[in-house]
């Protein structure tokens, strides 16, 4: 068994996760993985079993925090010192997990795959959410993260027991800044992300400027307020 798990949630993803799984199991066999089948419609739990990857099944669909923390409940009863949430869309690219892991072995708790640490960011809208979420980070914490809402996010063994015992951790923004309150070690690396290879994402333009709305309201206001299970 490797140290590290990429768990994979994945909601209707039958046109991708074959794909993503297999690239992960030829290229990149050094590091284990799971799929949490996050209550899917489509054919992904059967594509699943047919090829025989190893899947949580979940029977009703959680969301993304009650996906990812399927999955890192099943890191820390496992024993895994490092676990990274990896999309099932095929937007991210495993040759960044190795650079990702050796920062983390630098001594960080968390490392964010960043698509702006040295690039800039585009100019769209949902780029300009993406930056006041990052100035809401930096106003509520002092931390810099250039790329907040990125979905590829390494963390350590402390990380997972915390997201695997506590509750309402989602993969989120908002999450990031409570746990850098508490004394979390954030760092970045700098990576690409292809664009999703099939089906439809979630985040049309009313769900992504909900989701900001909702970021910048958890971070700004929210957080303040929750308190840590001892």
């Amino acid at each position: 068994m490797s140290n590290l798990l990429i768990v994979i949630p994945a909601y209707n993803e039958e046109k991708n996760i074959v794909r993503v799984v297999e690239r992960l199991q030829t290229e990149y066999p050094q590091f284990d993985y799971v799929v949490v089948n996050d209550g899917s419609r489509d054919s992904t739990p059967e594509l699943c079993r047919r090829h025989g990857f190893h899947m949580i099944d979940l029977p009703v669909n959680l969301g993304l925090a009650g996906a990812f923390q399927t999955g890192l409940k099943y890191a820390y009863r496992r024993g895994y010192d490092y676990a990274i949430q990896y999309d099932g869309d095929g937007q991210h690219r495993p040759e960044y997990i190795q650079p990702m892991l050796e920062k983390m072995q630098e001594g960080y708790d968390i490392v964010v795959g960043s698509r702006f640490l040295s690039e800039k960011k585009p100019r769209s809208m949902r780029m300009l959410g993406s930056n006041l979420i990052e100035l809401a980070l930096r106003l509520t914490t002092g931390a810099v993260i250039h790329d907040p809402t990125s979905g590829m996010r390494m963390f350590n063994r402390s990380m997972i027991e915390e997201f695997a015992c506590g509750m309402n951790y989602g993969p989120e923004p908002d999450t990031l800044s409570y746990l850098i309150k508490n004394g979390a070690n954030v760092a970045e690396v700098q990576v690409k992300m292809d664009e999703r290879m099939a089906g439809v994402s979630y985040l049309t333009p009313v769900n992504a400027a909900k989701y900001m709305v909702r970021m910048l309201l958890s971070i700004l206001l929210i957080q303040n307020f929750r308190r840590r299970n001892p």
